[in-house]
């Protein structure tokens, strides 16, 4: 039977090495890569990336995921796999969480840390709060 493993994905080189291990160690099981908008830190992301910040922000960000989920798609289709993408909005940690519940997700593997800088700090660790709350293996990729 196959398994369902679940990458949360930034397009951080964490995460890309965590979707490498997923592709390396599970290549015929069902592997989807979430990427998460986080609204506390929507605006950041489109400024930091020199986007339009008015009323087209959810557009913008929205337009980021896509280009993230596809930079994962074809990173997968260079070794050979074919993965599923998915975006939610929401706080990180709690997004994984009831993204892998709702879809019986049995093993999630992220990187130890996706941002830098000021972000992180105000995002604390996502990881951390994934492996202590999942009732799930989670594996962590440094």
């Amino acid at each position: 039977m196959r398994e369902r493993v679940l990458v949360p994905f930034d397009g951080s080189p964490l995460s890309q090495r965590a979707l490498e291990r997923a592709l390396t160690k599970h290549p015929d099981d069902q592997i989807t890569v979430l990427y998460v908008i986080d609204p506390v830190l929507a605006v950041y992301e489109v400024e930091m990336k020199g986007l339009p910040a008015a009323n087209t922000w959810h557009d913008r960000i929205t337009d980021w995921a896509d280009e993230i989920c596809a930079e994962a798609t074809e990173y997968a289709g260079e070794h050979g796999c074919e993965i599923t993408t998915a975006t939610e909005i929401g706080r990180p940690a709690r997004t994984i969480l009831a993204y892998a519940d709702e879809y019986g997700i049995d093993h999630i593997i992220m990187g130890s840390h996706g941002r830098e800088g000021v972000s992180r700090v105000v995002l604390g660790s996502v990881a951390e709060r994934v492996l202590r709350q999942a009732p799930i293996p989670v594996t962590i990729v440094r």
